[in-house]
């Protein structure tokens, strides 16, 4: 097979980056080597590729921070309302790559790195993900700042500087083992550390009444030391910021509470603060109460909003003094959007800065509150909304927890003046739980505190208008809001997939870069074999490139020509691994059923990590794993049929995959997907969808039309009917032969030879409690896959369908849904003006 071209070969026939001028390769070169003599003290004799790397990495960097400090300057110039997206995840991946497209600097880079005799790609594969994030909801949070920047929104994003992010994945025996991603252990070239902003953060203590209010007293401090990170737009020279803390103790932690004996111990202990910012909780959609965790909610908040109120009261460029006194102009000036529950307590805090620091009466400081502050809500799984215990709040934050029961009586008082006697819906809608354990709904708060709630599909902000938040909505119908997650264009099609974005350009221009509905007008050449042809052809060697990868890093072969079935997500119950393993099985027992038969080759990868206490998750990788070791091993199945686990999962990896990926498994159950981002990269990028009606799969089906993808099973209310009726995984068992020889194969250990009763568990699950139905789907979905393959074997039919995917995935963008959040949450309007570049001089 002839070898495909690299993405550097790739780029230099490229548009979409951009001409290389030969006076910017010099300066390049030059100031690499600038770089690697005197940023690294180098010389090239003993330079290693880390060191090229970071040569490289500075040199991209000269050119982003002449723009990120006349951004900086114009905001303070031009005084726009501010937009503060709290996140406690921000799953970024890698900087130096994205920063080159934004910057239109791809292409000279190239050239430089190439007459300096390196390989850009293996430099490129040298940098750490900066994976601070579990999955959807932290990626999230990563695309609307690319977004909020090309928008030309004064923008700024906070969250914490994990010094370990999302655990590294191995696969040991076929069981996931964790590992430490120490991904700052070489340092990091992309942040800044601002110690001249370190701010003081309080826990614990008491509140006692003074004539003055209530005082909050006998607190520990602890330090946030921001570290900047330069968030540039799309080649408009914006260059906003997203601003991670680190915890710090002070240099008296614990020191006066010892003796001179104790000096040791005490500075040792300094770690118990800094703590704070050690680990990220790796659990997706799962609520976990450790007080450690709710330390790093109040820590990201309160730093935060000082330094909001800071900004808000000086405003004006490189000054530190206050030129604001009057908080009336707040909201006109703040927008504070919550990512998830988990910023949940800015809305008391900020209520305790008006109140106990500003001295501010508490109407005033609720109604700045409320209009400052919107939520996003991110799931309507039970498990996954926080609920906090009170004795913890009580011990770390008696302050706030005082704030959030004056909160809730008030809050209370209007239920009842609204519903006079409804007792019932009182205690639905209260703030506080009783129960066993005294709990805070931080759902709840948010609604209460927040001018707009979010849901992040049109059916899942339907499902909670109807269901899980149904009293808040009877009671402030105008709350609530639609906005469906996006995906930015730039990493996700640009960077990932040249190829594709240049046949993209060649037919339409190169303006859907920043306008993504644009693809629409592909739909004008949906009959053009010439781009029907590019089209295939471009998916082909992105799929050499990725079996080749594959080969190279995991020592596994696989059939470039089969169809690559692509499951990537966080492991989990709900996402329904386990429905896709039931094909595969299925599958496999087909082929060896008719081994002389005509089968549609196929590579099913299934990749994602599994939360390290989730028992089941861990199960799903250990029998996806042990059902691949039989499979692929099989002679008469040969190239037929392989089931890889793609080990580590990451934004690095996604950006490899997703180019290559020739079918996209959306398979939740319907109803328990929020949204889902995955599904929209992969119909960017010319992969078909098998799904369920659920999240942004509907919305898919809307823009690109039903029939362009595959859809099957339970809608919502199939699904609702079966929880009312009872749901009988045995009947189905029972009806279906194909089922039940998977099950009775998994439950006798033919997967598991070497022991029998591993599976057990699953069997169980499936048969007895199984809140995701997967058997319920079973049939049309391997009915749905039979569909798929067929479609398969006509290459231009396929081809075809893709097209009309890629034309309708412009709704997708996170352009999009960063502008609706402005206009519609946030009162800010996006600006298409270009700041003029560093090398302009200012007016």
């Amino acid at each position: 097979m002839s070898r495909p071209l690299t993405d550097q070969e790739k780029r230099k026939q490229i548009s979409v980056r951009g001409l290389a001028g030969a006076e910017n390769v010099s300066a390049l070169k030059k100031n690499f080597n600038r770089h690697l003599h005197f940023t690294l003290v180098k010389d090239r004799n003993v330079a290693n590729p880390r060191d090229y790397y970071f040569a490289l990495a500075h040199t991209v960097r000269d050119h982003l921070v002449g723009r990120w400090i006349r951004t900086q300057q114009h905001y303070y110039e031009h005084d726009p309302k501010r937009i503060y997206y709290l996140s406690l995840e921000f799953y970024m991946g890698r900087t130096l790559q994205n920063t080159m497209v934004n910057l239109g600097l791809q292409n000279a880079c190239d050239e430089a790195v190439y007459q300096l005799g390196l390989d850009m790609e293996e430099l490129e594969e040298i940098e750490e993900d900066a994976g601070l994030g579990n999955g959807g909801l932290g990626r999230l949070a990563a695309c609307f700042l690319d977004s909020m920047a090309t928008l030309g929104l004064a923008a700024y994003g906070y969250g914490i500087r994990y010094e370990f992010g999302i655990f590294n994945q191995k696969i040991a025996n076929g069981w996931q083992v964790e590992e430490a991603d120490d991904w700052l252990r070489y340092g990091n070239p992309w942040e800044k550390a601002r110690p001249e902003y370190m701010i003081p953060v309080y826990f614990y203590g008491k509140v006692q009444a003074t004539p003055q209010g209530a005082e909050w007293v006998d607190t520990q401090l602890v330090l946030a030391l921001p570290y900047d990170t330069p968030v540039p737009g799309y080649k408009n020279n914006t260059c906003n910021t997203m601003r991670l803390w680190s915890a710090k103790a002070p240099n008296e932690f614990n020191l006066k509470d010892f003796n001179v004996g104790g000096y040791i111990q005490a500075v040792l202990d300094r770690n118990l603060a800094e703590n704070i910012s050690r680990v990220l909780y790796p659990n997706d959609n799962f609520f976990e109460g450790k007080e450690l965790r709710l330390k790093q909610e109040y820590f990201v908040v309160a730093a935060t909003l000082q330094d909001i109120i800071r900004r808000f009261k000086s405003s004006k460029f490189g000054c530190r003094d206050a030129v604001r006194t009057s908080f009336d102009a707040f909201p006109e000036k703040v927008a504070i959007q919550l990512n998830d529950t988990h910023p949940s307590l800015a809305i008391p805090e900020l209520m305790r800065l008006f109140l106990d620091v500003e001295k501010l009466d508490w109407d005033t400081a609720w109604d700045l509150t409320v209009r400052t502050c919107a939520y996003t809500n991110h799931t309507v799984l039970p498990e996954a909304l926080e609920r906090w215990p009170v004795h913890l709040l009580q011990n770390l934050l008696p302050r706030h927890l005082d704030i959030i029961y004056e909160i809730n009586q008030r809050h209370l008082n209007r239920v009842s003046a609204m519903f006079p006697g409804d007792l019932d819906r009182m205690r639905r809608m209260s703030l506080v739980e009783e129960g066993s354990v005294k709990r805070i709904n931080m759902a709840h708060l948010c609604i209460v505190g927040s001018h707009a709630v979010n849901g992040v599909a049109q059916i899942h902000s339907d499902i909670i208008k109807d269901t899980v938040f149904h009293d808040f909505y009877e009671m402030d119908p105008h709350k609530f809001q639609n906005k469906t997650n996006g995906i930015t264009p730039r990493r996700w099609l640009v960077l990932c997939n040249p190829g594709l974005a240049e046949v993209i350009a060649e037919r339409i221009g190169e303006d859907y870069i920043t306008n993504l509905d644009q693809l629409k007008k592909l739909l004008n050449f949906v009959n053009d074999e010439a781009l029907i042809r590019d089209i295939a052809k471009v998916k082909q060697e992105n799929k050499l490139k990725f079996a080749r990868y594959l080969e190279n890093e995991c020592k596994v072969k696989i059939n470039p020509n089969s169809m690559f079935d692509i499951h990537v997500k966080r492991i989990h119950e709900y996402k329904r691994q386990l429905l896709n393993c039931l094909h595969v099985i299925t599958l496999y027992n087909r082929i060896k059923k008719e081994p002389n038969k005509q089968w549609v080759p196929r590579t099913v990868m299934i990749g994602g990590k599994a939360a390290p206490g989730y028992h089941m998750a861990k199960m799903i990788i250990k029998l996806i794993t042990s059902v691949g070791d039989v499979i692929n091993n099989d002679p008469a199945v040969g190239d037929r049929l392989k089931l890889i686990f793609l080990e580590n999962y990451r934004v690095s990896l996604a950006e490899k995959v997703v180019p290559a990926a020739d079918l996209s498994e959306q398979i939740s159950t319907a109803g328990t997907e929020a949204s889902g981002t995955g599904n929209m990269k992969f119909m960017l990028n010319g992969a078909l969808t098998i799904g369920t009606m659920d999240g942004a799969n509907v919305e898919m089906a809307e823009e690109a039309g039903e029939e362009n993808l595959f859809i099957f099973g339970m809608r919502v209310p199939d699904v609702e009917r079966l929880d009312r009726e009872g749901y009988n995984a045995r009947s189905y068992y029972e009806r279906i032969p194909e089922l039940r020889q998977a099950i009775d194969q998994l439950n006798s250990g033919y997967f598991s030879p070497k022991q029998p009763d591993l599976f057990k568990d699953i069997v169980n699950m499936l048969m007895n409690h199984d809140r995701f139905k997967v058997f319920a789907d079973y049939e049309d979905y391997i009915r749905c896959q039979e569909s798929v393959s067929a479609l398969y074997k006509n290459t231009r039919e396929w081809t075809r369908k893709v097209i009309h995917n890629i034309a309708g995935s412009g709704k997708f963008s996170s352009d999009r849904t960063i502008s609706q959040y402005a206009r519609e949450i946030w009162g800010v309007e996006p600006s298409s003006l270009k700041i003029p570049p560093p090398d302009v001089p200012r007016e």
